[in-house]
């Protein structure tokens, strides 16, 4: 205890407004979430409406810009001053009414209107903004006008009330069922042609069952240079994002130039990540030869591998258990005895089973690629179904079920006895 009264003489206190910052952010984030709420479910909904209307034609916004601004931003201030909105759920707050002498007392409606009354006197004027910055309790000046305060609660604090009494609950309800409704309408959704129409495809399915059995011996060498592709790309992937892990895990490389690399990483992690395969394998046909496009195939699966097993390692990096680390270091231990005795240990067994999920995924994935120019058994499959080859397209597909299940079935057993 003496220790930290010494050293507490030399930590310089916090800003005033950076300390109501923290108390703030809650508030802040509450009000964001229900703006982006009522701007979700505006759009969608006007969306659906218009192509209900239209009969084909819809339109996100029909209605001027600065209209729905001024419903975004109403929503969430009348939402939060009656009732229980979705940010102040998620983010743990509750709309408390406080008399003259700071002692909550239960809520009233009368309070609830004069604070929205007095965010709209005080916000336009950006008072309402700054003054909860360099107010000494963080208060916002609608809040102090009318007697009302955001508080955070604890779980064991909140009344248990069943979804469909709560704001919260409903407004969720209506936001799935608007979504499923425009899905179904931009989709186009139409069960009655697919069972209406489906004899169209007779000549499809008999061709299937039909397999050309020829052409066993060409698919089983082209499976063979498919399953390769995606075991180089499994094997050279694990090699950069093993150690790359390392970098991109928050709680191992920390410092300034730690947190660049970590951020860095990450981002570039994801960038490579939401740019499908496809499109990698796409723009490396273009780059190697043609006659190289089992290479660019490999390519393909190997940079999108690497974003992510990256991924992978560092989340399970950072869940590691501190203990071992915080022993081997404390007594004495370097950096490569703490990473070989107190990390090692505890990420092998899901690095293994990381790895062979991702070869899971690319031998799939590798099918999918060669059929853009990619190489293996994809190339030749998409050739015979352009040509309406059923027979021949048949035998390729059969080869490649066999493939999947043996693969599902294998790595199925491996991580369960890893596990």
């Amino acid at each position: 205890m003496a220790n930290k009264e010494y050293y507490a003489d030399f930590i310089k206190p916090k800003p005033r407004w950076l300390a109501s910052w923290d108390t703030v952010k809650p508030r802040s984030l509450a009000f964001l979430t229900d703006a982006g709420f009522a701007a979700l479910l505006l759009l969608v909904a006007t969306y659906f409406f218009t192509r209900v209307i239209t009969g084909g034609e819809g339109s996100f916004l029909v209605m001027p810009w600065w209209a729905l601004l001024v419903i975004v931003v109403e929503v969430p201030v009348v939402w939060q001053s009656f009732g229980i909105s979705l940010g102040m759920r998620a983010l743990g707050l509750r709309l408390i009414v406080v008399d003259p002498q700071d002692r909550p007392r239960r809520t009233v409606i009368v309070p609830r209107f004069l604070r929205v009354l007095a965010w709209h006197i005080s916000i336009p004027l950006l008072i309402g903004i700054i003054w909860p910055l360099v107010s000494r309790d963080a208060r916002s000046l609608h809040g102090r006008l009318s007697h009302t305060q955001l508080v955070g609660v604890s779980p064991e604090q909140v009344k248990k009330t069943a979804w469909y009494r709560t704001s919260s609950g409903l407004a969720t309800v209506l936001l799935c069922v608007v979504i499923l409704a425009a899905g179904v309408s931009i989709t186009k959704i139409n069960l009655k042609t697919l069972f209406t129409e489906a004899s169209n495809s007779t000549l499809v399915w008999r061709g299937l069952f039909s397999p050309e059995w020829s052409e066993f011996a060409e698919g089983l060498e082209l499976l063979m240079v498919t399953i390769f592709m995606a075991f180089m790309a499994t094997l050279f992937a694990v090699i950069v994002a093993a150690p790359l892990s390392f970098f991109a895990a928050r709680n191992l490389f920390r410092g300034k130039l730690g947190r660049v690399v970590y951020t860095f990483l990450r981002v570039a992690t994801s960038v490579i990540r939401s740019i499908e395969p496809i499109v990698w394998a796409i723009i490396f046909v273009v780059i190697v030869t043609p006659r190289r496009a089992a290479f660019a195939g490999v390519l393909a699966l190997f940079l999108h591998s690497i974003a992510d097993l990256t991924k992978l390692y560092s989340e399970r990096l950072e869940s590691i258990d501190p203990g071992p680390v915080e022993a081997i270091t404390a007594t004495g231990g370097s950096k490569s005895q703490v990473i070989q005795y107190g990390i090692v240990p505890q990420i092998l067994t899901p690095y293994l089973s990381f790895t062979l999920y991702r070869w899971d995924i690319n031998v799939r994935m590798a099918t999918i690629i060669g059929a853009l120019g990619g190489g293996g058994i994809g190339q030749m499959l998409i050739q015979y179904t352009r040509l309406w080859d059923w027979e021949r397209a048949g035998m390729l597909i059969l080869l490649i079920i066999a493939t999947v299940w043996i693969m599902d079935y294998v790595s199925g057993r491996l991580r369960a006895h890893l596990e």
